[in-house]
C-alpha cells in the first residue's frame, strides 16, 4: 500500500508539474494585450478606396527610388508582418515603395498603401528595426486609424447630412472627393498618442510573432531621439506623437509576450545587400518641403497657358502640374510636403456638384466644402467668411482660412469658387502665412486668368 502511494504521489506531482508548466505557457500569450480598435464610421471598401487614390497622387509627387531590388525587399518584408497582423477578414492590396528622401520617414495610408524614404532603410542599424518601423506603420492600416480620425473629425463637424446632400452620395463618397485636396498629410496622417500607442504594441507583436526580436521597436525609438537631439525632429516623430512613456510600455509589452525569444532575427544579409543599394542611389536634388526648411523659388513672372475641362487659365512657368480626376495641383519645386500635402502653390478641383437652382446654391455649396475640408484639416478655421467677387465675369465667392502647414507653422489659405453649368469650381491658394505676402500677387494674377467654359 506505501509502495502504491508513493507512486500514486509521484505521478500526481509529475501531471502538477505539466500542467503548471501548460498553465505558464497559455499564461504567457494569454496576457499579450488585446486591442480594440477605435470608432469608425467607414467601412474597410472605403479604406482602400481612399488609399489608393491618395497613393496615386503621391507615386507623383513623390521622389520614388524607382529600384525594384528595393521595393521587392521591402514588398517581402512587409507581407511577413502582414501575415500576423488581425485584419479581421480584410484582404488589404498592400503595396511597399520606396521613396528617394533622406528624411527618415515612413508612413501608411488607410488600405496598406505604404511609403518607405531611404532615410528610415539607411538609419537603421539592423532588419528588426527596420522591420519595427514597417510593423508600427502596418498596425496603423490594421487598425484603421487613418479613418476612425476622419470619423472623429466629422463627428465633430455634425457634416456628414450636408455632404450627402450637397455632393450626393455617402459621406465617405465625399472624403474620397475632397479628402486628397491638400494632400495625404491631412486628418489621415496624423494619429492621437492612443493610435501611436497601440501601433506601438500591435506592432510589437506582429515583430514577436514573425520571429523578430521585439525590443527593435524601442531600439528605433531610441535611435531617432538621441540622433535629432538639438535638431529639428524628423517627420516621422512629427507625424506620429510620442504618447509618454513608449519605450517602457513597449518593453512592458515584451514582458508580456514572454521575453525574446531564444533564436530571435536581429539582421540578414539581405538586408545589409539592400541597405548598400540604397546608399549607392543618387540623392535626389530637390526633395519636396520638410518642416522647418525655407520657401521654394519665388513665383515666376512668366505664366505659360493650361487648359482644364471647365476653364483654362495661366500659371507662373516654374511651377510644376499635378493632374488627378477632377482636379490639378500647380506648385514649385519644394512646394510639396514628404507626405503629399500641399505647402505652396494652387489646387483646381471640379466638384460634380447637385445644384438645388436656388439663388444659394453658391454659398451652400462653398461652406459644404469648407466644411468638408475640415474634415480633412484639423486645423482649419475661417479668417474672413465668404464675400462676393467676380471671376471671368460670373458671382463667385472669397474666403480665406488658416491651417497648419506641412512646411512648418500656419499657413494662410485663399478659397475663391464659382458655379458654372459644370459644376463647382474651386481655386485654393496655400502658402505659409509668412510667405503669403510674395504668393499673392502671383495667385491674383492667375485668377484674373481664368477663363470659365460656358
Amino acid at each position: 500500500m506505501t509502495s502504491g502511494r508513493s507512486n500514486w504521489r509521484a505521478r500526481l506531482r509529475v501531471l502538477l508539474a505539466v500542467a503548471l508548466a501548460l498553465g505558464c505557457a497559455s499564461g504567457v500569450w494569454a496576457q499579450r494585450s488585446t486591442l480594440k480598435p477605435p470608432w469608425n464610421m467607414y467601412s474597410p471598401d472605403t479604406d482602400v478606396k481612399l488609399g489608393k487614390q491618395n497613393a496615386q497622387i503621391l507615386e507623383k509627387r513623390l521622389p520614388l527610388c524607382n529600384d525594384p531590388k528595393v521595393d521587392a525587399y521591402l514588398t517581402n518584408l512587409g507581407m511577413k508582418l502582414v501575415a500576423k497582423l488581425p485584419t479581421r477578414g480584410v484582404q488589404y492590396p498592400w503595396e511597399f515603395h520606396c521613396v528617394n528622401s533622406k528624411e527618415i520617414n515612413a508612413f501608411a495610408l488607410p488600405g496598406g498603401y505604404v511609403f518607405i524614404n531611404r532615410g528610415a532603410i539607411e538609419v537603421a542599424d539592423n532588419e528588426a528595426q527596420l522591420a519595427a518601423v514597417m510593423a508600427h506603420e502596418l498596425s496603423h492600416v490594421a487598425l484603421r486609424h487613418g479613418t476612425a480620425q476622419a470619423s472623429k473629425a466629422q463627428l465633430m463637424q455634425g457634416a456628414a447630412g450636408i455632404f450627402g446632400g450637397i455632393f450626393g452620395g455617402s459621406a465617405g463618397g465625399a472624403l474620397l472627393t475632397q479628402g486628397v485636396a491638400l494632400g495625404a498629410g491631412g486628418v489621415l496622417l496624423h494619429y492621437s498618442r492612443s493610435d501611436e500607442t497601440q501601433a506601438d504594441v500591435l506592432g510589437t507583436q506582429a515583430l514577436y510573432d514573425a520571429g523578430y526580436d521585439p525590443r527593435a521597436m524601442a531600439q528605433f525609438f531610441e535611435k531617432l531621439e538621441s540622433e535629432t537631439k538639438g535638431k529639428n525632429p524628423p517627420q516621422f516623430l512629427s507625424d506620429h506623437p510620442n504618447p509618454g512613456n513608449r519605450v517602457a510600455r513597449v518593453d512592458e509589452e515584451v514582458d508580456k509576450l514572454g521575453g525574446v525569444p531564444q533564436n530571435a532575427r536581429r539582421d540578414s544579409a539581405e538586408f545589409e545587400a539592400i541597405k548598400r543599394e540604397v546608399l549607392a542611389l543618387p540623392v535626389v536634388k530637390m526633395p519636396p518641403v520638410s518642416a522647418g526648411s525655407a520657401a521654394p523659388a519665388a513665383p515666376s513672372g512668366n505664366f505659360v497657358n493650361y487648359e482644364g475641362g471647365a476653364y483654362a487659365l495661366k500659371v507662373p512657368e516654374n511651377w510644376k502640374k499635378y493632374e488627378d480626376k477632377g482636379s490639378v495641383t500647380f506648385a514649385p519645386d519644394g512646394g510639396i510636403s514628404q507626405t503629399g500635402g500641399l505647402a505652396y502653390g494652387m489646387i483646381v478641383t471640379l466638384h460634380q456638384v447637385q445644384a438645388d437652382g436656388s439663388e444659394h446654391a453658391l454659398e451652400n455649396a462653398t461652406q459644404a466644402l469648407i466644411q468638408e475640408l475640415a474634415t480633412t484639416n484639423p486645423g482649419l478655421k475661417v479668417t474672413r467668411e465668404p464675400g462676393p467677387v467676380q471671376l471671368n465675369g460670373q458671382p463667385g465667392l472669397s474666403t480665406y482660412l488658416s491651417n497648419d502647414s506641412p512646411a512648418g507653422g500656419q499657413e494662410t489659405d485663399w478659397l475663391v469658387t464659382v458655379l458654372p453649368p459644370q459644376g463647382l469650381v474651386s481655386f485654393l491658394c496655400v502658402a505659409q502665412k509668412a510667405a503669403y505676402p510674395d504668393y499673392e500677387k502671383a495667385f491674383t494674377a492667375v485668377l484674373d486668368s481664368v477663363r470659365l467654359q460656358r
